[in-house]
């Protein structure tokens, strides 16, 4: 019903927050595919947050990242994939990688195996690593995971 009234307004810009939350696997679905059908038919541009990867993995072409308030990533969904990469490889220390100039987004260094999430243009590597091409909910868990680099601001700053 929410959705109705929205569209009846014909916006322009519909910014949706957490839409799917409360909703069940099937309602959820046909939340989804009413909105898009809306959306086309009336050209209007949603900007919908969401948890729920899979469902935003259906509908969306664009996506951002966003960890404590900071746009980890940006970009369209099919670039953003296919310019990741996850590299596997036994645990044989963290050498290897640092000069094939890739980004390193997350690392993890198990008992047994290492695991990159990288960013860049994966040429030959060395010493056995394996390259994986991520699904969305993957690279989206790979920024999420990654630790924030830069200070939050401080509020006297964020004020002025």
């Amino acid at each position: 019903m929410a959705l109705a009234l929205a569209l009846g307004k014909r916006p322009e810009l519909l910014l949706l927050d957490e839409p799917l939350a409360s909703l069940d696997p099937l309602a959820r679905r046909q939340f989804l595919q009413e909105l898009m059908e809306a959306a086309a038919a009336e050209g209007v541009t949603v900007i919908l947050s969401s948890r729920l990867i899979g469902d935003l993995e259906r509908v969306c072409d664009h996506l951002v990242i966003l960890n404590h308030g900071r746009v980890q990533v940006d970009g369209a969904i099919e670039d953003l994939l296919a310019t990741h990469r996850m590299l596997l490889r036994p645990r044989l220390g963290e050498d290897g990688i640092s000069d094939a100039g890739l980004q390193v987004i997350s690392a993890h260094h198990g008992e047994r195996q290492s695991a990159l999430w990288v960013r860049g243009v994966v040429g030959p590597l060395p010493g056995g690593w394996q390259v994986q091409k991520p699904g969305l909910e993957e690279l989206v868990l790979a920024y999420l995971d990654r630790p924030i680099t830069h200070p939050e601001p401080a509020l006297e700053a964020s004020a002025q």
